[in-house]
């Protein structure tokens, strides 16, 4: 269904992610506002490796409620407040995505609503049923 693209003519991706994703014609979108590193409990655990799997967790629930899975997704934006949290974030999408991995795009931002957030994941997915 999803056709993943690496042009040869553009450099590799920097990390595991995809240049591109093609969604066919006819399929459902789930857009997935952004998550943040927060529990049900409102506990926001001080790692940003920890707030990211929060994030994802939150991610497959949604993906979940709407009959879809993890490989459906094929979008995924990220926004974390300081370039030291590269690697942690990564490493815990690293562990949630599926292959062949969705684009990704990762920002650095200035800060979130709370100070205690440090790291935020939106994503988009699609399914032909």
């Amino acid at each position: 269904m999803l056709r993943h693209l690496l042009p040869a003519v553009i450099r590799r991706p920097f990390a595991r992610y995809s240049h591109a994703v093609e969604v066919p014609a006819g399929a459902r979108l789930l857009l997935v506002s952004g998550q943040l590193g927060i529990g049900v409990d409102d506990a926001i655990p001080e790692s940003v490796e920890a707030q990211a799997a929060i994030c994802f967790r939150a991610i497959a629930a949604c993906l979940a409620e709407a009959g879809m899975e993890v490989g459906d997704i094929v979008r995924l934006n990220a926004y974390v407040t300081d370039r030291a949290h590269l690697a942690d974030y990564m490493a815990a999408r690293d562990r949630f995505i599926a292959d062949p991995p969705p684009a990704s795009t990762l920002m650095i931002v200035s800060g979130f609503a709370r100070p205690e957030f440090k790291v935020e994941v939106e994503a988009l997915a699609a399914r032909r049923d």
